[in-house]
């Protein structure tokens, strides 16, 4: 996709734009899918009929399903740009060791254009919760995306990023073979996040506003934004209605507002699988090994 820049300002402007018919479409029926299969206004007043565990259970669940809210949010954002490819199955990558180990032990420009073969397997893989492909460019961003990285530590990040680079090393190999002979010639890895702590643009670790640089669509970030803001606004309802609907068959009133998107811990599976990852399931074609450049997210450049 080509890039213009207004004269006027160093802002981009993008081809595309999130303010669609269309999208606020799919996100409508997301908030609908997600909240009323499990946070509807009855199953919220059953939750707090019940025991305290009962409640708390459901509590528990909603950073969770807010995560998964933009995860699914981010992967249909990326769609409305007809340049992309955007893959969120099958996506379990092979971290071969020699691969983590080339990550620990060197700097990143002494094997960004190295590539591994993803038939390999081994028994530590992650998952990325989407890769998106320019079929123009030829870069594949391996794209993890948080609700929060506020409780991560800095270890935990860190370790986090080196499975992200080991794995990167076999994505040029893994979507050709998996995906439909899709060719990336750049691979680069990103994590995204929805709160404003601890970015690190150079470092690969984005706030969700720069999702418009990332898909080169205008507005893409701040969707995501208000996607949140209805998801919150939707349950906050659900939750007064359900809080009248117990006090009236109780007797008793609930006044304390729970603000659960924020007392809640956030619960996600751990990218990294101890199980044996098996060869290619895929097409069976050999590939000879090619030269790719792996790294970080780049940040916009500015005219």
């Amino acid at each position: 996709m080509n890039m213009n820049t207004l004269k006027s300002t160093t802002t981009p402007v993008y081809a595309y734009s999130a303010d669609c018919p269309e999208l606020k479409l799919q996100f409508k029926e997301l908030i609908n899918e997600l909240v009323e299969s499990s946070l509807s206004a009855d199953a919220l007043a059953e939750a707090l009929s019940g025991s305290i565990d009962d409640l708390a259970t459901m509590l528990r669940s909603m950073p969770a399903l807010e995560g998964r809210l933009i995860e699914r949010g981010i992967a249909a954002v990326a769609k409305s740009n007809p340049d992309l490819e955007v893959i969120t199955q099958n996506l379990r990558l092979p971290v071969l060791p020699a691969a983590l180990q080339l990550v620990e032990l060197n700097d990143p420009a002494k094997y960004r254009s190295l590539t591994f073969d993803a038939d390999q397997g081994g028994r530590k893989t992650y998952t990325p919760d989407l890769i998106v492909l320019n079929r123009l460019t030829k870069v594949a961003h391996v794209v993890d995306a948080k609700r929060s990285i506020n409780t991560y530590d800095r270890a935990r990040i860190e370790e986090l990023m080196k499975r992200m680079k080991a794995a990167g090393l076999v994505v040029s190999d893994f979507l050709y073979k998996e995906h439909k002979r899709l060719i990336a010639e750049e691979v680069r890895v990103v994590i995204l996040t929805a709160d404003n702590r601890k970015t690190d643009l150079n470092g690969g670790i984005w706030h969700i506003s720069h999702l418009d640089h990332l898909v080169e669509i205008a507005g893409a970030g701040e969707a995501i934004g208000l996607l949140q803001r209805k998801f919150r606004s939707r349950i906050q309802a659900n939750w007064e209605l359900a809080c009248e609907t117990f006090s009236s068959k109780s007797g008793h009133q609930i006044t304390t507002a729970v603000d659960v998107m924020t007392a809640a811990e956030e619960t996600e599976p751990d990218d990294e699988d101890d199980q044996t990852c098996g060869g290619s399931s895929g097409i069976g074609t050999r590939r000879e090994p090619q030269m790719i450049k792996l790294g970080f997210a780049q940040v916009p450049v500015r005219h």
